[in-house]
C-alpha cells in the first residue's frame, strides 16, 4: 500500500493529537509576521548583502538577486512555513514526520542554530559597545590618537585635513553619488560570472534563513487555518527591501571614502562584518551631528541583532519542549527558566570570542558554520520535503489549512527548479571553497581541522539520524515505507 497524500494527513494528526491540541498559538497573526520579519531581517541585511553586491559589480548583482528571490526564496519559505504550520512541531518532529530518513536534518538544524548563538551574541556585544561610545564627543574614532590605534592605521595628514575642514553638503557626503551609481548601474559583463549566481543565491537563501529552522519552528504557533503564503510574501519582500535600503546607504559611504583616499570606488578594500564596524562609523563621524546618527544606527543593530537571537535559541527550546516537555517542566518549573539556562549556555561558551584572540575565534566559526554547514543542511532539507515527502503531500497539506492546493509556479519549483538551483550552489560552494581568514591572516591547518569538527556538529546528525531510523524500523528495506507512519505515530 503507498503512503499516500489521504494517509500521511490522517497520520501527521493523529500524532500526539491530545498534546498538539493543547500547544499554544500567536494570540494574534500578526504577531507572527512582524517575529518572522524580525528572524529575517538582520545583520546579514546590512552588511553581507551590500558585501557580495560590492564583490559581484554592483548593480549587475541586483538581477541575480531579485530572480533568486523569485524562484528560490520565495518557495522554500513557503515550504518551510507550510510544513511547521501543518505538522505544528519544531524542526526536529517536522522533518521526522515528513521524512524519518532524513530526520536528521531537523536536529542538525537546532544544533547549527545553538553554535551561532553562541558567537552572535558576541556581534550584538559589539553593537552595545560602540552605542555607549558614542554619547562621547567627539566620537572615540574621528582620530587616530587613542591607544588602541596601531601605527598603520594613522591617517594621512591630506586625510585628516579633509576631515576636519570639509564643509558637508545637504542629507549627503562628497562622492556618495558616484558609490550610489556603482550601486545601481550594471556591469553586465558579470552576468556572465557563474559566481555572481551562486553568491546572489546564497545571500537569498542565509538572509531568510532556510535550514536555520526559526521560521519553521516559529510557524508552528500559528493558527491551523492561516494564510500561509500572505506571511511568506510579507516576509520575503520586507526583507529583500531592507536589504537594498542598506546597499544605498553603505555605497554612499564607499562612495565618500573612494573620495577620500583618491581612488575609484572598486578599488576600495572592504570586507564583510568590517563594513558596519568601520565603513559606517567613519562616515557618521563626518556628518552633522555625529552623535545622534552613531547612536540611532548602533541602536539599530541592537534590534536587528537581539531578533535574530531571539529567533535562533527558540529553535532549541521549541525543539527541546517538543521532546521532553514533562521533564524540562518538572525540573525547571517554567518555560522561561528553561529559556534562561539556554541562554546562560550559549553566553558561557561564547566567552573565548572576547578575549585577546577572540576575533579569529568568531571568524572560523562564522565561517565554518555559516558558510559550509548550511549549505548541506538547505540540500537535504529540499531533498525530504520536495521529494521524499512531495510535492502533492505538500499540496494536500495547504488545502487542508487554507481551502487552496499550491498554484503551478510553486509547485514546479518544489519538484525541479529549487532542488537544481540548491545543488548547483552545494556544487560550486565545495568547488570554491576557501580556506577561514581574517584579513591578511589564513588561519593554519591545525585551526582549519577545528573549523570542520565546528562544522560537523551540526552536519554528522544528518547520517546519523538516517541510520537510526534504519535500524529501529521493523522489516525489511521493502517494508520501510508501511512501517514509517507507525513509527511517526509512536512519537
Amino acid at each position: 500500500m503507498e503512503f499516500g497524500p489521504r494517509r500521511a494527513t490522517v497520520v501527521t494528526q493523529g500524532a500526539d493529537m491530545e498534546e498538539q491540541s493543547n500547544r499554544p498559538t500567536w494570540s494574534r497573526q500578526i504577531e507572527f509576521t512582524l517575529a518572522g520579519i524580525g528572524c529575517a531581517v538582520g545583520l546579514g541585511n546590512v552588511w553581507r548583502f551590500p558585501y557580495l553586491c560590492y564583490r559581484s559589480g554592483g548593480g549587475a548583482f541586483l538581477v541575480p538577486y531579485l530572480f533568486m528571490l523569485i524562484v528560490l526564496g520565495i518557495p522554500l519559505l513557503y515550504m518551510e512555513l507550510t510544513v511547521g504550520q501543518f505538522t505544528r512541531r519544531g524542526p526536529v518532529h517536522a522533518l521526522a514526520i515528513v521524512c524519518p530518513l532524513l530526520k536528521g536534518v531537523g536536529i542538525a538544524s537546532v544544533a547549527i542554530s545553538f553554535i551561532m548563538s553562541t558567537y552572535y551574541n558576541v556581534v550584538i556585544t559589539w553593537a552595545l559597545y560602540y552605542l555607549f561610545s558614542s554619547f562621547q564627543a567627539p566620537l572615540p574614532w574621528q582620530s587616530c590618537n587613542n591607544t588602541w590605534n596601531t601605527p598603520k592605521l594613522y591617517q594621512s595628514r591630506h586625510q585628516q585635513q579633509l576631515l576636519l575642514h570639509r564643509k558637508p553638503g545637504v542629507l549627503q557626503l562628497p562622492g556618495a553619488l558616484n558609490g550610489i551609481t556603482f550601486f545601481i548601474v550594471p556591469k553586465w559583463d558579470k552576468l556572465l560570472s557563474v559566481e555572481v549566481w551562486v553568491n546572489a543565491a546564497a545571500q537569498i537563501f542565509n538572509s531568510i534563513g532556510i535550514g536555520f529552522g526559526s521560521l519553521l519552528a516559529m510557524s508552528s504557533y500559528n493558527s491551523f487555518n492561516n494564510n500561509v503564503l500572505k506571511d511568506t510574501l510579507t516576509i520575503s519582500i520586507i526583507n529583500s527591501f531592507t536589504s537594498i535600503l542598506a546597499g544605498f546607504v553603505i555605497f554612499s559611504a564607499f562612495g565618500y571614502m573612494s573620495h577620500l583616499q583618491g581612488i575609484p570606488v572598486s578599488d576600495l578594500a572592504v570586507d564583510g562584518p568590517g563594513l558596519v564596524y568601520v565603513v559606517y562609523p567613519q562616515a557618521f563621524a563626518n556628518m552633522p551631528v555625529a552623535q545622534l546618527w552613531a547612536v540611532m544606527f548602533f541602536f539599530m543593530l541592537l534590534c536587528l541583532g537581539l531578533d535574530s537571537e531571539f529567533a535562533m535559541v527558540e529553535v532549541l527550546v521549541t525543539s527541546f519542549m517538543d521532546e521532553f516537555y514533562q521533564n524540562l517542566i518538572k525540573f525547571f518549573k517554567r518555560k522561561e527558566l528553561f529559556v534562561l539556562a539556554v541562554c546562560g549556555a550559549a553566553f558561557l561558551l561564547g566567552i573565548p570570542l572576547v578575549m585577546q584572540v577572540g576575533i579569529y575565534v568568531f571568524q572560523l566559526m562564522d565561517h565554518y558554520t555559516a558558510i559550509v554547514s548550511i549549505m548541506f543542511l538547505a540540500f537535504f532539507e529540499v531533498i525530504a520535503i520536495c521529494w521524499s515527502y512531495g510535492v502533492t503531500r505538500l499540496s494536500d497539506n495547504l488545502e487542508e489549512m487554507t481551502g487552496k492546493r499550491a498554484n503551478i509556479f510553486f509547485r514546479l519549483c518544489w519538484l525541479i527548479v529549487d532542488p537544481v538551483l540548491i545543488t548547483v550552489i552545494l556544487i560550486f560552494s565545495i568547488i570554491q571553497f576557501k580556506p577561514a581568514r581574517y584579513e591578511d591572516y589564513i588561519f593554519p591547518p591545525w585551526a582549519q581541522g577545528i573549523g570542520w569538527v565546528i562544522a560537523m556538529a551540526s552536519i554528522i546528525w544528518i547520517p546519523l539520524g538516517a541510520f537510526h531510523t534504519l535500524w529501529v524500523l521493523p522489516g525489511s528495506n521493502h517494508a520501510e515505507t508501511e512501517a514509517v507512519p507507525h513509527a511517526v505515530h509512536a512519537e
